[in-house]
C-alpha cells in the first residue's frame, strides 16, 4: 500500500487529507503517481501546479522519487515565508 496524502490548498481542493492506495509496478515513482491521480479529473488538475512540493516517508524530494510498497507520499503547494 501507499499512503497519499495532501496537504493545505490541495486537501480542500480535493476534500480530502488522504487515501490508500495499492501499489503497483507501475507506480515506480512519485510522477508515476502523481499522473495516476490526474487521470482523476478536473479537481485533481491541483496537482500539476507549478511548483508542487512532494516527499516521501517525511523527507523533501523531488517527483523523480522511487516509490516502494508501504511508502507515504505528501503533495503539498509551495511554501512562502516573509
Amino acid at each position: 500500500m501507499i499512503e497519499v496524502r495532501f496537504f493545505a490548498r490541495y486537501r480542500e481542493a480535493l476534500d480530502s487529507d488522504g487515501e490508500s492506495l495499492a501499489w503497483s509496478a507501475e507506480l515506480d515513482s512519485l510522477d508515476a503517481l502523481r499522473r495516476q491521480l490526474l487521470a482523476r479529473g478536473e479537481a485533481w488538475q491541483v496537482l500539476a501546479e507549478k511548483g508542487l512540493m512532494c516527499a516521501r516517508n517525511q523527507e523533501l524530494c523531488s517527483l523523480a522519487e522511487p516509490l516502494a510498497d508501504g511508502d507515504e507520499v505528501a503533495f503539498f503547494p509551495p511554501v512562502t515565508g516573509g
